[in-house]
C-alpha cells in the first residue's frame, strides 16, 4: 500500500541509476515549488513563485542551513563553505497542465548518483516525502489526466524492445484503447437504460427497446469484443518478446544460423555432432519484432547420458515455444529425424529452413509437405538470411501491425477483462433469444459493462490499483 494521500507533496529521482549527463529530480503536489524554494537559488535573483510555467530558468542547488538533515550534514562538510552542491535548470508545470496534473517542478542538475540522492534528500528535509513506485503515474490517473489503460501504457512505452511494440503503446498512450472500450461501454450502458426502464414501467406494458434492436447492439458489442481478443496473442508477443526455438539434427548447421541471426559467435560451432548439449538463449531485434532464440541439443537417438539431458531440454522448449525452426542440411535427403520434426513443427506457427545452399542441393523447400513454410539459406555465407528474418517476422505477427489504424491488447489484464465480457455477452445473447425476463438480460448485460470498465479505470478497486503500479519503477 502507498503511503500518505494526494495532499502529500511527493519527490523522487526521475532518471535511471548511474552516471549521466543529467539527472531529474521531480517534485509533484501542491507545496512542489515551497519544498524547490528550500534548496534552489535562481540565478536571475527572482523568487521560484514567479516564475513562468513551464520555461527552464537556470539556478543553483545550495544545501541550505536551515535544513536540519544528518545525511546533509555530514555531506555539507565536505563541500565549499557556501554550501553549493551543483547549478541546475529548473521548470515549473502549474497545474493542471503537469503529468500528473499538480504542481510540478523538476531539477535537472547533473547526472551523478550522489547529487541527485542529496538534492532529494534536501527536498524531503524541506517537507517533501519519497515518492512510491508508480506514484506520479498513479496521481495522473486519479487526477483524470489518464485512464487507466493509458496509465499502463506508460509502462509499456517504458519497456518496449522493439519498434512495433514501442508503436503500438504508444497508440494505447494516445487513448486508441480507451475510446473503443468507452464506445462499447457507452452502448451497453445505453441499453441497460432502456432495460430498466422497461422494468420499472412493466405494468404500463410500455417498450422501451426492441428486441431486435436490442440483439442487434449487443452483437455490435460482441463482435468489437472478440476482434480485440483475438490480437491478445501478438500482442503479448510484442510486450514480453516471442520464444523462437531452432531445432534440428546434430551438424545441420544450427548453431551456425544463430550466430549468423546474432551477428556474433555466441555458440560455438564445430564438426563434431552433439557440441551443443544445453539450450542457448539469446535476444535479437527481427524487423522490429523481439525474439528470444534458442539454440538446442540436436535431436538424435544417443546412449551418452549429458547429451540426452540436452536433448530432453530441446523437446521441453519446443513445447514452450511460439515459433519453431526447423534446421534441415538440404545436401542431403530428408532422414526420418527430419520429417519427424518438420511434422511436429507444422502443427504450430514454423518456419523450415533448407540450409547449406552454398553446397549442391539434394532436396528443395519445393519438396516439403503443402502448408510448409520454407526458406533456403546457408549460414555460412549469409544467403537467404534476410528471407529467413522476414519469414519468422511474419509468422509471428501479421504484416503492417504497426502501420495498421487498429489496436492492440498487449496485457494480461485486459484480456482477462475482455474474456469476461464476452461470456457476459454471450449469456446475454442466450437469454434473449429464449425470450428470458428482462431483470436477467439486464444483469448480465451490466457484467460485461462493468469488465469493459475495468480496463480504463471507469470500474475498479484499491487492490487492482496498487498492483499495476507496483511494477512501475520509483521516478514515474
Amino acid at each position: 500500500m502507498m503511503r500518505g494521500g494526494l495532499e502529500d507533496t511527493i519527490c523522487a529521482i526521475a532518471t535511471p541509476a548511474g552516471e549521466g549527463g543529467i539527472g531529474i529530480v521531480r517534485l509533484s503536489g501542491s507545496r512542489a515549488l515551497q519544498v524547490a524554494s528550500g534548496l534552489v537559488k535562481l540565478r536571475s535573483g527572482r523568487p521560484l513563485h514567479s516564475l513562468q510555467t513551464h520555461v527552464l530558468h537556470l539556478g543553483d542547488v545550495v544545501l541550505s542551513p536551515s535544513l536540519h538533515c544528518p545525511e546533509l550534514t555530514g555531506a555539507r562538510g565536505s563541500l565549499p563553505a557556501s554550501d553549493l552542491l551543483d547549478e541546475a535548470l529548473i521548470v515549473y508545470m502549474k497545474a493542471p497542465r503537469s503529468f500528473t496534473g499538480e504542481d510540478v517542478v523538476e531539477i535537472q542538475s547533473h547526472g551523478g548518483g550522489l547529487v541527485l540522492s542529496l538534492v532529494c534528500r534536501a527536498c524531503v528535509a524541506a517537507g517533501a516525502r519519497l515518492a512510491e513506485p508508480g506514484e506520479f503515474t498513479k496521481r495522473a490517473f486519479l487526477n483524470g489526466r489518464l485512464d487507466l489503460s493509458q496509465a499502463e501504457a506508460v509502462l509499456d512505452t517504458i519497456r518496449a524492445k522493439s519498434a512495433v511494440s514501442l508503436t503500438v503503446a504508444q497508440r494505447q498512450l494516445r487513448g486508441d484503447l480507451a475510446r473503443e472500450i468507452e464506445t462499447a461501454r457507452a452502448a451497453l450502458l445505453g441499453l441497460l437504460a432502456h432495460l430498466e426502464a422497461g422494468i420499472d414501467f412493466v405494468e404500463e406494458d410500455i417498450a422501451f427497446l426492441r428486441t431486435q434492436e436490442l440483439a442487434r447492439t449487443m452483437g455490435e458489442v460482441a463482435l468489437l469484443v472478440q476482434r480485440l481478443r483475438a490480437t491478445a496473442r501478438e500482442g503479448r508477443l510484442l510486450r514480453e518478446g516471442a520464444r523462437v526455438v531452432i531445432v534440428g539434427r546434430p551438424n545441420v548447421g544450427k548453431s551456425s544460423l544463430l550466430n549468423r541471426l546474432l551477428r556474433e559467435d555466441r555458440a560455438i560451432v564445430t564438426p563434431v555432432p552433439g557440441t551443443t548439449r544445453d539450450v542457448i538463449e539469446e535476444s535479437v531485434d527481427l524487423e522490429g519484432v523481439r525474439a528470444h532464440l534458442l539454440d538446442t541439443a540436436g535431436i538424435r537417438h544417443t546412449e551418452d547420458a549429458v547429451e540426452m539431458e540436452g536433448i530432453r531440454r530441446s523437446r521441453s522448449a519446443r513445447g514452450n515455444a511460439d515459433l519453431q525452426v526447423v534446421v534441415v542440411d538440404g545436401s542431403v535427403p530428408l532422414s526420418e529425424d527430419d520429417r519427424e520434426l518438420i511434422e511436429h513443427a507444422m502443427n504450430g506457427k514454423h518456419v523450415i529452413v533448407m540450409n547449406k545452399a552454398d553446397l549442391p542441393q539434394a532436396v528443395s523447400v519445393t519438396a516439403l509437405p503443402s502448408g510448409a513454410v520454407g526458406v533456403a539459406i546457408s549460414a555460412k555465407t549469409g544467403a537467404g538470411i534476410a528471407e529467413l528474418r522476414a519469414a519468422i517476422r511474419a509468422q509471428l505477427i501479421g504484416a503492417g501491425a504497426e502501420t495498421s489504424d487498429g489496436v492492440m491488447i498487449m496485457n494480461v489484464r485486459h484480456q482477462t477483462a475482455l474474456d469476461r465480457a464476452a461470456e457476459a455477452l454471450g449469456q446475454a445473447a442466450g437469454s434473449v433469444a429464449a425470450g428470458m425476463a428482462a431483470e436477467l438480460v439486464a444483469v448480465d448485460i451490466r457484467a460485461a459493462a462493468d469488465a469493459l470498465g475495468e480496463i480504463t479505470g471507469a470500474i475498479t478497486t484499491d487492490e487492482i490499483l496498487e498492483r499495476i503500479f507496483s511494477e512501475f519503477c520509483i521516478g514515474k
